[in-house]
């Protein structure tokens, strides 16, 4: 990371600390639907495990992610809308600063709020019996998850003509878990529904990670997660530079 990026992202992580109330507010909904799938549907659910805090955590906080980096569109969107960010194309710096900062905002403003929504699994019942290596795996996973979706949000975030336009792209990434392995075995799914749940990306995350977390080992769930995340991630990466060249450069 060079200085120019340093001194940019120190400056969208004042703007959060002013207002920590962002990272709070992204992660009400995950912890919310913590609390209904667990005490009002969790009885209900059969998914083989004993913990069903346990079972939902991984998909929960896939849903976090999804739900922060929103406000990535939004602050790029807004920096672009109020000329900001042609003012900082006038000055010595390397362009691409400009975006990074942004991301690696999103990334670590996500991380906190993967804490927080960890915290409160913990007051929950959630228990793993990780390792260190394991955690460390699972927190690449998840870093790099943030690091595709926040690239997507790069785009709308350059594009849209209003600020609803900006952020209303995550709707449907917030939505995609729950076609998926996250809050139940896809077994029990009809039939094309089933199919695309198990050819998605979320499911191969969510799988890899409960299996980090909870089993201590991990098939090839791993490599499709970390494929499907990789491979969303560069093409996101060009067509954000892209837009970004076109509008700005």
């Amino acid at each position: 990371m060079n200085s120019n990026t340093g001194v940019l992202l120190w400056r969208l992580m004042r703007n959060i600390m002013r207002s920590p109330d962002t990272i709070i507010t992204v992660a009400v909904t995950p912890i919310m639907l913590l609390l209904l799938f667990v005490y009002v549907f969790g009885g209900a659910i059969k998914t083989g495990s004993d913990n069903y805090v346990n079972y939902l955590l991984p998909g929960i906080m896939l849903i976090a992610i999804a739900s922060g980096v929103a406000y990535t569109s939004l602050r790029l969107f807004t920096d672009v809308r109020s000329g900001l960010m042609a003012r900082f194309l006038t000055m010595p710096i390397k362009r691409s600063s400009v975006l990074w900062a942004h991301v690696l905002t999103s990334v670590v403003s996500n991380a906190f709020t993967v804490v927080v929504v960890i915290l409160a699994a913990l007051f929950m019942g959630f228990r793993s019996g990780a390792n260190i290596l394991d955690w460390l795996m699972v927190a690449g996973i998840l870093g790099l998850f943030t690091l595709a979706l926040t690239w997507l949000a790069v785009i709308p975030g350059l594009t849209a003509g209003s600020m609803e336009g900006a952020t209303a792209f995550s709707y449907p990434l917030i939505f995609l878990p729950f076609i998926s392995s996250a809050f139940v075995p896809t077994e029990t799914m009809p039939g094309i529904v089933r199919v695309f749940a198990e050819n998605q990306p979320v499911t191969s995350i969510v799988n890899a990670i409960r299996a980090l977390l909870f089993e201590g080992s991990v098939g090839n769930d791993i490599w499709t997660a970390l494929a499907w995340c990789a491979g969303i991630m560069v093409v996101a990466y060009f067509f954000a530079n892209k837009e970004f060249k076109r509008q700005l450069g």
